[in-house]
């Protein structure tokens, strides 16, 4: 497995409140990866979304559902450094109507 395939499995994911996979919305930092586990270091938008326990719940069954050699996933939630718009991709901030 490779951190690419890990990511392209994680943009299944998508944040319910603004209808964006967790990849382009730029909320994933880190991915580790030690032969079956694999280890993702993640943010929100901001620090009172609701939506943290879902979101790591699908990014656990998106990678199982994919990935049917990885025994354990474990999300953690980080807030350094603080999510802002930038980290979006350019597909996200143009769907959104952020920029061209």
């Amino acid at each position: 497995m490779k951190t690419e395939e890990i990511l392209n499995s994680l943009k299944n994911v998508i944040d319910p409140e603004i209808g964006i996979n967790i990849v382009d919305l730029g909320l994933i930092y880190n991915v580790e990866i030690k032969e079956n586990e694999i280890s993702i270091d993640l943010t929100m938008t901001s620090r009172g979304c609701p939506m943290h326990q879902h979101i790591c719940d699908e990014i656990v069954k998106a990678l199982k559902k994919e990935h049917t050699n990885i025994v354990n996933v474990e999300t953690n939630l980080v807030w350094e450094p603080e999510w802002s718009p930038e980290k979006m991709s350019a597909d996200a901030r143009k769907k959104l109507g952020w920029g061209s």
